[in-house]
């Protein structure tokens, strides 16, 4: 398959979802990182290679964008099994938070549909702990996760385990939940977010703020200042602000914000309309949401008829717990003494964001220092240094890792063809999304790497900033020109009109009105008026 240079997102959108076999792909994207680590989701309507900042190679990730308001009801079991990967590599990273009991059932869930029914001659004594499915465990919650694989969940499908999985996760208060780190007015650190069901603020492990979308009136912003208009009950007018760590990360937030107010409140897409985040109109920036809604995608969904594409489910790979989707046999299952070493910081929750650009939970990760598998007789002199997991709130993301690295990835083969005829090639990905060093893990819904040179480079940046800001005063300059002819023209209209006062009849006895109005105004409208009668006329023949 060849891209050419000007192909545009949907175009490499739908050669991976063809690739897949995927149907109900409304649901996914395809997100990249700039050279300054900031996120952004590829817009299918403009050119692949002009949104790229960086240099070539470009490092670009299939992920859900628009988590399902009910992932049970997916019409195909594909579709569940990608979202189940997402959702899965949420947990891990720290963005579905839940109490210990939620966690242990979520964990079981994942081995079931993973490695099959207990075995005891396959599992032995502790087997769950060498796994890892959050960044922190604990020996009473893996003997809680053995206990719940081994004696409630015999004999359920991997479908059936991932179904569970699903339901189960819907009903957490983080599901869907892809966090933009901020600060409130009174400079606490918080984090934004946009879930099926409205928007959502987080401070610490704790959901502060929950906004329905039917809530929201508007939403805009200036340089680092984000703004969410909101109307309640009893017209309870209230605006929220919050401001993030740079520009493009604000307006990165406002236009996830504006895509996913559309996708799950309008009925359909023809009442999509392009936003302005500034009330002039030649200042601030313009977006359009361009897909699907979730009401058509859902009336689109039960109209499927085919016979459900096979599914070829990757094994558990325990270090990430995110496996990727891989064409071949099923993979075997990897002790988490094996993986590859990474260097895991211990923080607080989604505290440990507070100080990311990103749109979700990244940090870098040192790769000078191996992440050490505590034994049993180390995990005492560990506890020192992390916080004690507590049965009533627990939250597995007291470590946030940077999005884990594909080994066995989805592999595709794109040629970008120029005017040198250059090659271009998508591989697996190398390094992580923010740019950190390669792993050997399998990553779980796919990486994309395009080699398209020749776009980018160190001046783009400043090239980007430089048009916008002509493109700013054009549309002030064309603003002024339009205004200045309407005005003419209605002044015209009434100094030739019957309209009798002091001002008009002054302006009517000079010189230049007199030439004005005979020698161009009166010819002028009796031509108007010749062609009026012919047009008419014709009408009437006809």
């Amino acid at each position: 398959c060849v891209l050419q240079r000007d192909a545009k997102g949907q175009y490499l959108f739908d050669l991976l979802c063809h690739h897949l076999n995927l149907l109900e792909k409304d649901y996914f994207g395809i997100r990249f990182v700039d050279p300054d680590k900031q996120r952004h989701w590829l817009e299918f309507t403009k050119s692949v290679v002009k949104q790229m900042r960086a240099q070539p190679p470009f490092t670009m990730c299939f992920r859900v964008k628009f988590y399902p308001t009910d992932p049970a009801a997916l019409k195909e079991e594909i579709t569940r099994y990608l979202v189940f990967l997402q959702i899965k590599r949420d947990l891990y990273h720290g963005r579905l938070l839940c109490k210990t009991s939620d966690a242990a059932l979520l964990a079981a869930y994942i081995l079931q549909a993973e490695i099959g029914d207990y075995d005891p001659g396959k599992h032995p004594e502790g087997y769950s702990s060498k796994f890892q499915f959050f960044p922190k465990h604990s020996e009473k919650l893996e003997r809680k996760i053995a206990e719940i694989h081994k004696s409630e969940l015999s004999g359920q499908t991997p479908a059936t385990s991932e179904l569970n999985f699903l339901r189960k996760a819907q009903t957490l208060e983080t599901y869907g939940v892809d966090p933009h780190p901020c600060k409130d007015v009174s400079g606490n650190a918080a984090f934004l977010a946009f879930t099926p069901f409205g928007f959502v603020v987080l401070q610490g492990n704790k959901r502060v703020h929950f906004i329905k979308w039917n809530e929201v009136t508007k939403m805009k912003f200036e340089g680092k200042t984000f703004y969410l208009y909101v109307s309640q009950k009893e017209e309870k007018k209230i605006v929220l602000t919050y401001f993030a760590p740079t520009p493009e990360a604000c307006k990165h937030l406002w236009k996830c914000g504006i895509e996913n107010q559309a996708f799950y409140k309008l009925e359909k897409s023809s009442q999509v309309r392009t936003v302005s985040s500034s009330n002039l109109f030649f200042k601030g920036s313009r977006f359009r949401y361009s897909g699907r809604v979730a009401k058509e995608v859902m009336e689109s969904s039960a109209k499927i008829k085919r016979d459900p594409p096979e599914i070829h489910r990757a094994g558990l790979v325990p270090s990430r717990s995110c496996p990727s989707i891989t064409h071949g046999p099923r993979l075997s299952s990897v002790p988490r003494t094996r993986r590859r070493a990474v260097h895991i910081s211990i923080m607080e929750g989604l505290e440990s964001l507070r100080d990311s650009a990103h749109s979700t939970p990244v940090r870098s990760a040192s790769h000078g220092d191996a992440f050490a598998v505590p034994g049993r007789s180390g995990r005492a002199e560990s506890s020192e240094r992390v916080a004690v997991i507590a049965d009533e709130n627990y939250s597995p993301a007291d470590s946030v890792l940077p999005t884990p690295v594909a080994e066995h990835s989805l592999e595709l083969m794109l040629l970008s063809r120029q005017a040198n005829g250059a090659p271009c090639s998508i591989e697996e990905e190398k390094e992580s999304e923010a740019g950190t060093p390669a792993g050997g893990d399998a990553e779980e819904l796919g990486e994309l790497r395009a080699l398209c040179p020749g776009a980018g480079g160190p001046g783009a940046a400043q090239a980007e900033q430089v048009n916008k800001f002509v493109l700013s005063v054009l549309r002030l300059l064309l603003v002024t020109v339009g205004l200045l002819f309407v005005l003419l023209l209605l002044l015209i209209v009434l100094t030739e009109s019957d309209l009798d006062t002091a001002f008009f009849r002054d302006i009517r006895q000079t010189p230049e009105f007199e030439q004005f109005h005979y020698q161009y105004f009166c010819p002028l409208r009796r031509w108007f008026a010749c062609k009026v009668r012919a047009v008419v006329s014709l009408l009437i023949d006809t």
